[in-house]
Protein backbone atom coordinates (compact mmCIF):
# COMPACT_ATOMS: atom_id res chain seq x y z
CA UNK A 1 0.00 0.00 0.00
CA UNK A 2 1.37 3.17 -1.10
CA UNK A 3 2.26 6.13 1.74
CA UNK A 4 -0.78 8.50 -0.05
CA UNK A 5 -3.25 5.41 0.22
CA UNK A 6 -2.11 5.42 4.26
CA UNK A 7 -2.74 8.60 4.94
CA UNK A 8 -6.09 8.95 3.17
CA UNK A 9 -6.96 5.92 5.26
CA UNK A 10 -5.40 7.60 8.23
CA UNK A 11 -7.55 10.81 7.47
CA UNK A 12 -11.02 8.71 7.36
CA UNK A 13 -10.49 6.16 9.60
CA UNK A 14 -8.26 7.60 12.80
CA UNK A 15 -9.32 11.49 12.87
CA UNK A 16 -8.39 14.48 11.05
CA UNK A 17 -4.72 15.53 10.49
CA UNK A 18 -3.21 12.06 11.01
CA UNK A 19 -2.81 11.46 7.43
CA UNK A 20 -1.10 15.11 6.44
CA UNK A 21 1.43 14.28 9.49
CA UNK A 22 2.67 10.81 7.48
CA UNK A 23 2.49 12.85 4.30
CA UNK A 24 5.27 15.04 6.72
CA UNK A 25 2.91 17.99 6.21
CA UNK A 26 3.21 18.93 9.66
CA UNK A 27 1.63 22.15 10.27
CA UNK A 28 -1.81 21.17 8.43
CA UNK A 29 -1.94 18.14 10.00
CA UNK A 30 -1.25 19.63 13.74
CA UNK A 31 -3.69 22.57 12.47
CA UNK A 32 -6.58 19.89 11.98
CA UNK A 33 -5.76 17.73 14.74
CA UNK A 34 -5.95 20.79 17.06
CA UNK A 35 -9.20 22.27 15.61
CA UNK A 36 -10.60 18.75 15.41
CA UNK A 37 -9.10 17.81 19.75
CA UNK A 38 -11.39 21.29 20.50
CA UNK A 39 -14.16 20.59 19.18
CA UNK A 40 -14.20 17.04 20.29
CA UNK A 41 -13.33 18.44 23.70
CA UNK A 42 -16.68 21.03 23.86
CA UNK A 43 -18.74 18.02 22.10
CA UNK A 44 -17.65 15.79 24.81
CA UNK A 45 -17.79 18.36 27.58
CA UNK A 46 -21.49 19.08 26.33
CA UNK A 47 -23.11 15.58 26.13
CA UNK A 48 -21.14 14.37 29.80
CA UNK A 49 -22.95 17.66 31.53
CA UNK A 50 -26.46 16.56 30.01
CA UNK A 51 -26.19 12.88 31.51
CA UNK A 52 -25.21 14.21 34.65
CA UNK A 53 -28.52 16.68 34.69
CA UNK A 54 -30.51 13.59 33.79
CA UNK A 55 -28.90 11.43 36.24
CA UNK A 56 -28.92 14.22 38.83
CA UNK A 57 -32.45 14.17 38.45
CA UNK A 58 -33.08 10.83 38.58
CA UNK A 59 -31.28 10.70 41.52
CA UNK A 60 -33.57 12.95 43.02
CA UNK A 61 -36.71 11.52 42.07
CA UNK A 62 -37.82 14.41 40.08
CA UNK A 63 -37.82 11.91 36.76
CA UNK A 64 -38.37 8.09 36.63
CA UNK A 65 -35.30 6.12 35.02
CA UNK A 66 -37.06 4.88 31.92
CA UNK A 67 -36.03 5.18 28.75
CA UNK A 68 -39.03 6.71 27.70
CA UNK A 69 -38.93 9.85 29.99
CA UNK A 70 -35.19 10.16 29.47
CA UNK A 71 -35.26 9.87 25.89
CA UNK A 72 -38.06 12.77 25.99
CA UNK A 73 -35.67 14.59 28.62
CA UNK A 74 -33.37 14.73 26.02
CA UNK A 75 -35.23 15.72 23.25
CA UNK A 76 -36.82 18.89 24.95
CA UNK A 77 -33.52 20.06 25.87
CA UNK A 78 -32.07 20.23 22.17
CA UNK A 79 -33.52 23.34 22.20
CA UNK A 80 -31.43 25.14 24.92
CA UNK A 81 -28.26 27.39 24.27
CA UNK A 82 -25.96 24.21 25.53
CA UNK A 83 -27.39 21.68 22.70
CA UNK A 84 -26.54 24.32 20.21
CA UNK A 85 -23.21 24.75 21.04
CA UNK A 86 -23.08 21.20 20.79
CA UNK A 87 -24.05 21.36 17.02
CA UNK A 88 -21.34 24.37 16.60
CA UNK A 89 -18.85 21.78 17.81
CA UNK A 90 -20.48 18.76 15.99
CA UNK A 91 -19.96 21.14 12.55
CA UNK A 92 -16.44 22.49 13.13
CA UNK A 93 -15.48 18.84 13.89
CA UNK A 94 -17.56 17.45 10.59
CA UNK A 95 -16.08 20.02 8.98
CA UNK A 96 -12.67 19.70 10.09
CA UNK A 97 -12.50 15.95 8.93
CA UNK A 98 -13.86 16.40 6.03
CA UNK A 99 -11.33 19.06 4.51
CA UNK A 100 -8.80 16.79 6.41
CA UNK A 101 -9.68 14.08 4.17
CA UNK A 102 -10.55 16.16 0.71
CA UNK A 103 -7.25 17.30 1.51
CA UNK A 104 -4.83 14.56 1.93
CA UNK A 105 -6.81 12.68 -1.33
CA UNK A 106 -5.66 16.02 -3.14
CA UNK A 107 -2.04 15.56 -1.92
CA UNK A 108 -2.02 11.95 -2.72
CA UNK A 109 -3.08 11.90 -5.84
CA UNK A 110 -0.88 14.90 -6.55
CA UNK A 111 2.25 13.09 -5.57
CA UNK A 112 0.91 9.98 -7.17
CA UNK A 113 0.38 11.89 -10.71
CA UNK A 114 3.87 13.63 -10.28
CA UNK A 115 5.57 10.15 -9.10
CA UNK A 116 7.30 11.49 -5.85
CA UNK A 117 6.02 8.70 -4.01
CA UNK A 118 7.49 5.92 -2.71
CA UNK A 119 5.84 2.47 -2.37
Amino acid sequence: MKKTEKAFLLSVLVFPGSGHVLLKRYLTGISLIIIASTASYFLIYDLINQALEIADKIKSGEIYPDFHVILELVSHSSTSSEFQSMNMAMLVLLVVWLVGIADSYRIGWYRNKVGNVKN
